[in-house]
C-alpha cells in the first residue's frame, strides 16, 4: 500500500464519516445545566457532541533545547443504537509545529497520525457506574515523516469511570498495533494508559488530575506526564464552551524527548442534545 494514497484515503475516510454522523445528530437542547454540561464533559463516553481544541506546549526538548507545540483537534459525536446502547465516535488528529527536535535550527509543520475510536456504551449508567469498549485505529495522516509511524494501525479500546457527589474517576485505554504501511518504518505496537480524577461544582468549575503513560513495547520505553487542571464552563456569544488551563509535566520520559516543562490549554465546544 502506497503511503501517499494511504493517507489521502484516511483523512477522506475520517472527515466523511464525522460529516455523515453529524448531520444524523438531533438538535440541541437549549437550557442544559453549567453542572450538567461539566458532568458530561468529564466523561469520555457521555452523550454530548463537543468540539475540543487541546493545546500542549512543550519546550526544553533533548539535545537542542527544542520546542514542539501540538494542537490536538478532538471531536466526539454519540450515536444512539438502541435504547440501552450508545456507541461514542472520538477523534484525535494532532497538528504539530516542532523547532530544534530533529536537529539544531530545523523546523517542521503539520499533521500527524490521527486516532479514531469508538467506544459501545451502556445507553444509562448504574450507581454511577459505565464503561465502554471498542476498536481504536491508528489512521497515517502526518503530512511530514518526521511527524507520524506512516503506519495503519488497529487495536482495543476501553475506557471505566465511576460519578458520584461530583466527583468523575477512572481511565481510559487502547492498544494498537501496526498491520499495514511503509515496510522501512518501524512497527506500531504501543499502549497509552490515561487515568483520571475531576471535582466539578454546580457552577459547571472543576479540578482534576490526569496522567498520560504511554508505553511503546518496540523500544521499550515509557512516556508519563502529569496534568493538573482547573476548568469552568462559559458562554461565548450563545454558545457554550470549556475552558481548561494546567501544566503539563514530565515525570518519567526518555532523555531524547523529555521536556523541561509544558502547559496544557483546552477550548471544548459543547453541543448538548
Amino acid at each position: 500500500m502506497k503511503t501517499s494514497n494511504l493517507k489521502v484515503q484516511s483523512l477522506l475516510l475520517i472527515f466523511v464519516m464525522f460529516f455523515t454522523i453529524g448531520s444524523a445528530i438531533a438538535q440541541d437542547k437549549p437550557n442544559e445545566s453549567a453542572a450538567d454540561l461539566a458532568k458530561k464533559l468529564s466523561n469520555p463516553i457521555a452523550s454530548l457532541i463537543s468540539v475540543p481544541f487541546q493545546n500542549n506546549t512543550d519546550v526544553g526538548i533533548g539535545a537542542y533545547n527544542g520546542s514542539r507545540n501540538t494542537l490536538n483537534f478532538q471531536p466526539v459525536i454519540p450515536i444512539s443504537l438502541s435504547p440501552k446502547l450508545n456507541m461514542i465516535t472520538r477523534v484525535v488528529l494532532p497538528i504539530i509545529t516542532q523547532q530544534d527536535i530533529t536537529a539544531p535550527g530545523v523546523k517542521q509543520t503539520g499533521l500527524s497520525d490521527a486516532v479514531v475510536s469508538a467506544f459501545f456504551s451502556p445507553a444509562e449508567a448504574k450507581n454511577g457506574l459505565t464503561w465502554g469498549v471498542g476498536p481504536a485505529i491508528l489512521v497515517p495522516t502526518a503530512t511530514d515523516n518526521l511527524l507520524g509511524t506512516e503506519k495503519l494501525g488497529v487495536g482495543p479500546t476501553a475506557v471505566i469511570l465511576k460519578q458520584a457527589n461530583g466527583w468523575t474517576y477512572g481511565a481510559l485505554a487502547n492498544q494498537i498495533w501496526s498491520v499495514a504501511g511503509n515496510e522501512d518504518r518501524s512497527d506500531v505496537n504501543q499502549m497509552y494508559v490515561q487515568p483520571f480524577l475531576i471535582y466539578n461544582w454546580k457552577s459547571g468549575a472543576g479540578v482534576g488530575g490526569v496522567f498520560e503513560i504511554t508505553e511503546n513495547w518496540e523500544s521499550n520505553s515509557t512516556s508519563v506526564f502529569f496534568m493538573p487542571t482547573v476548568s469552568g464552563i462559559t458562554k461565548l456569544g450563545k454558545q457554550m464552551v470549556q475552558l481548561v488551563i494546567g501544566p503539563r509535566i514530565p515525570i518519567s520520559v526518555p532523555a531524547t524527548g523529555r521536556p523541561d516543562f509544558g502547559v496544557r490549554a483546552l477550548v471544548s465546544f459543547v453541543f448538548p442534545k
